[in-house]
């Protein structure tokens, strides 16, 4: 086989063979041709697509780039989530010791934050000490020791997806459905999972903003998946305002762990439930939906999940005193709200713009290489549908650069939309996909 060959055959809008998929990514892995000529595929891609065989063949030959995680020897059933980014997503620190408190073993493979979306890695990482670089020994022994481990992709987990995403990212290849599913897809499926659950976002906060777009990407998620003999289902959820209360890396994890005590924003913690339903389901701890939400509480209520949580912080490293004292996570210096400038009700939210505030403060990268500042985020006092007053509180900054206080304020206040009528609120759950 040529390259070049292989290049003008999709550029034709041509089907290729699985053998020409495996010369291509294999090749590319180990550096045997430029990247110049992947790219040229991978825009060729993007411009005609890929069929259903051949996004199953992508994703099969990236995860067997690298090491498929075996973890067979294990007796319990292994469930994981994927999100694709909102802002405020912060379920996973809710759903692993939650569905491992519950029988399951969740071998958690997650990624930073991209753009305005927040990541699990870097929400983890404001906890003093805790190591999400974890090597695959020490991932396995953690998830047998507890059930349940949150680690970054090692060197060793999809190799092609980590040379070739980062082509995508600088040529405009990125927002591609057969892509992306490959990406996801390759990396979850490495994990030696056998059930998957898959959190589509949808919605002025989300990547994909229309509804069809994020139907489209969820559909192509679960055949993959179902087509490698994995159990997946996808929720299309709401993203058109933050989920819970608190975007931000120490934030968000003191809202999760009020979740954790039974307590915590009524949105976040029915969508923790929605997906512990799920999981605990696909993963035969249960025989129905309701029952696995029944279950998710009981976790919850019984204090079981928090003492999960306590033990995943303390086997990779961390302070474990935090869990009961919030208030030792990383705290900004200073506070600034942002008031209304009207009275009324809260008609929208440019959902992406407060992700973005947060962004501005230093709670995410602009440049791969800045660093995160973890104290920094919001607290959202008002969310769609709620009535306001005019100069009352919106949104508190929480912020330690003054320089970069203006910016996000101006963005907060111009991504709210007051109106004299209060509007039909979206559901938080539009369509489950997969059953």
């Amino acid at each position: 086989m040529r390259v070049l060959d292989l290049i003008r055959k999709k550029r034709d809008a041509g089907e290729m063979t699985r053998a020409e998929i495996e010369y291509l990514v294999s090749g590319f892995t180990r550096e045997e041709f430029p990247d110049y000529q992947m790219a040229a595929w991978l825009m060729a891609v993007f411009l005609n697509g890929m069929s259903r065989a051949e996004i199953a063949a992508l994703t099969d030959v990236m995860l067997r780039s690298g090491e498929v995680v075996d973890f067979s020897g294990l007796p319990a059933k292994k469930v994981d989530k994927h999100s694709t980014g909102g802002v405020g997503d912060k379920t996973s620190l809710v759903l692993a010791p939650v569905v491992a408190a519950g029988g399951l073993l969740v071998p958690m493979i997650s990624g930073r934050g991209l753009g305005h979306s927040g990541g699990t890695l870097d929400k983890l990482e404001s906890i003093p000490g805790f190591n999400v670089n974890l090597s695959l020994d020490e991932f396995r022994r953690v998830l047998e020791k507890c059930g349940c481990a949150l680690i970054g992709q090692t060197p060793e987990i999809a190799p092609a997806d980590k040379r070739i995403y980062a082509l995508r990212d600088v040529t405009g290849t990125v927002e591609n459905r057969p892509l992306i599913c490959a990406s996801i897809m390759s990396k979850k499926l490495a994990e030696g999972i056998d059930a998957l659950v898959l959190d589509v976002k949808t919605g002025s906060g989300a990547f994909m903003k229309r509804q069809e777009d994020s139907v489209a990407l969820a559909e192509l998620m679960v055949e993959t998946g179902t087509r490698m003999g994995k159990k997946v289902v996808a929720l299309i959820t709401d993203m058109n305002q933050p989920l819970g209360c608190k975007v931000g890396n120490a934030l968000e994890v003191q809202e999760c762990i009020e979740v954790m005590l039974g307590g915590g924003p009524q949105d976040l913690r029915a969508l923790c439930d929605e997906l512990a339903g799920w999981m605990l389901l696909l993963g035969g701890r249960v025989a129905t939906l309701e029952e696995g939400k029944g279950m998710a509480g009981e976790m919850i209520a019984s204090g079981k999940a928090l003492e999960k949580f306590r033990e995943i912080v303390h086997l990779q490293g961390g302070d474990v005193s935090v869990v009961d004292h919030p208030e030792k996570l990383p705290q900004a210096q200073h506070h600034a709200e942002v008031p209304s400038p009207a009275a009324g009700f809260v008609a929208g939210i440019d959902c992406e713009q407060v992700g973005v505030a947060s962004l501005i403060l230093g709670g995410g990268r602009e440049r791969k290489e800045d660093t995160i500042d973890p104290a920094v985020g919001l607290m959202v006092h008002k969310k769609l549908g709620d009535a306001v007053k005019k100069g009352e509180t919106l949104c508190t900054i929480h912020y330690n650069a003054g320089a970069r206080l203006a910016e996000a304020s101006e963005r907060i206040l111009s991504s709210y939309r007051i109106e004299s009528q209060a509007p039909p609120l979206p559901p938080l759950i539009y369509r489950v996909i997969g059953v």
